[in-house]
């Protein structure tokens, strides 16, 4: 039993892995709500550029995801995390010497690269760190985790970063990396199963996850949710709420702190309250909190308010507790196990889709003054992206669909 019945009891393995992920997200903290603003004001790159560098870290990812699907498969799950977090420390480093657009793109594709290794590779490991129905549980307590890093490294960063000194910017990209090679020999001192090298080979491949159709439905419906919500949240967001919202930047990194502190404090308060749920209803739910984010932040701009931006933050967090049990457990509880590198591959590919499309909209929109018309446009695919939810239902199986215990096995 977790402490006091809230806590998941999970394995030393995997505690371990969540502990080395929670340092890694301090200095993915620092650096988050920062990208464009520091390609942008402090490089002086332009919005449409900046934007699509957001962009370029996806699109480096397409390829990094299906070689870490496979190469997770082939080597391990652990292995395959280790080479993705150190292209991330490299990609980070690089950062500090953009001068120009080229360089920032040159760095944002080692960047993503990295990441996109690392984000399945991660996934697969958490899903054999448990027993199948703490799979919601450990998903849920990562997020919280994650969020907990997120939100210290906002606060240290709201305290010395501003776009009069460069340097600042620099040295928070130095200390992002610095994270990234620490979590390596965290990662390399786990044992057992989760340090075994990949199955052999087996017919299908990524062929296989083609031909099931539940998982393509489930992919296509994370794309979306990716699409109009994450990289909204990292794109639109930022660019709206100095822009047209007049905050700056200290305030920024405030309201992406009160977003990661809402999915710390909330987290596990909700996986107990959803325990038993089904996935595709929690998943539902998120969808409304997004959309609702949403529409707060539009009030926001036109009333030049930091409180509303923090309060949409605060929404999109509660959306994002809900989904965490739901999504990366569906993927897990339909992948082979021999196969299950290539489906967490495939899942990260679909989020990077989403990342693709989503800065991109934001760029032409923002770039053209219609930011009111990208927020409403957001508000209806998040109404989509919930009824293609609820049309999963009666297509997983129950076991892919239930939010199992909170407690131990």
């Amino acid at each position: 039993m977790g402490v006091g019945g809230w806590v998941p009891g999970l394995s030393k393995s995997a505690w371990t892995v969540l502990a080395g992920d929670a340092l890694s997200a301090v200095g993915t903290g620092l650096t988050l709500p920062f990208l464009f603003v520091y390609l942008h004001r402090v490089r002086g790159i332009g919005v449409a550029p900046a934007e699509l560098a957001l962009s370029t870290i996806a699109v480096a990812s397409v390829f990094g995801n299906v070689v870490g699907g496979w190469l997770g498969d082939r080597v391990g799950a652990r292995n395959s995390l280790v080479v993705g977090l150190s292209l991330a420390a490299v990609g980070s480093l690089a950062l500090t010497l953009v001068r120009r657009p080229v360089d920032a793109f040159a760095a944002v594709v080692v960047l993503g690269l990295g990441l996109s290794i690392e984000w399945p590779s991660l996934d697969a490991l958490l899903a054999v760190s448990v027993a199948d129905d703490q799979r919601s549980a450990v998903f849920s307590v990562r997020y919280a985790t994650m969020n907990a890093g997120l939100a210290a490294g906002s606060l240290i960063a709201a305290g010395f970063v501003t776009v009069a000194d460069a340097g600042s910017f620099e040295l928070i990209y130095v200390l992002d990396a610095a994270t990234y090679l620490i979590y390596i020999p965290v990662v390399l001192s786990v044992g057992g199963r989760l340090a075994a090298r990949g199955q052999r080979e087996r017919a299908g491949g990524y062929g296989l996850l083609l031909r099931d159709r539940v998982f393509v439905r489930v992919w296509v419906l994370s794309a979306l949710l990716f699409a109009a919500g994450y990289s909204q949240l990292s794109a639109a967001l930022p660019a709206y709420a100095t822009g047209p919202g007049r905050i700056g930047a200290s305030a920024l990194a405030i309201v992406f702190a009160a977003n990661t502190l809402t999915v710390v404090l909330a987290q596990l308060v909700v996986l107990r309250i959803v325990r038993g749920w089904r996935r595709t209803t929690s998943t539902v739910l998120a969808c409304a909190c997004w959309a609702a984010c949403w529409a707060i932040a539009l009030a926001a701009a036109g009333l030049r308010s930091a409180v509303l931006f923090g309060l949409a933050a605060v929404v999109f967090g509660l959306g994002e507790t809900l989904l965490s049990p739901a999504l990366g457990p569906i993927v897990n509880d339909l992948a082979p196990a021999h196969l299950r590198g290539r489906y967490n591959g495939a899942y990260t590919l679909a989020r990077t889709t989403g990342f693709i499309l989503g800065p991109s909209l934001a760029a032409v929109a923002l770039s053209g003054g219609g930011g009111a018309g990208l927020f409403v446009g957001l508000i209806a695919a998040c109404g989509a992206a919930a009824a293609l939810a609820a049309s999963l239902r009666a297509r997983l199986p129950e076991r892919a669909n239930l939010i199992g215990e909170v407690s131990s096995a």
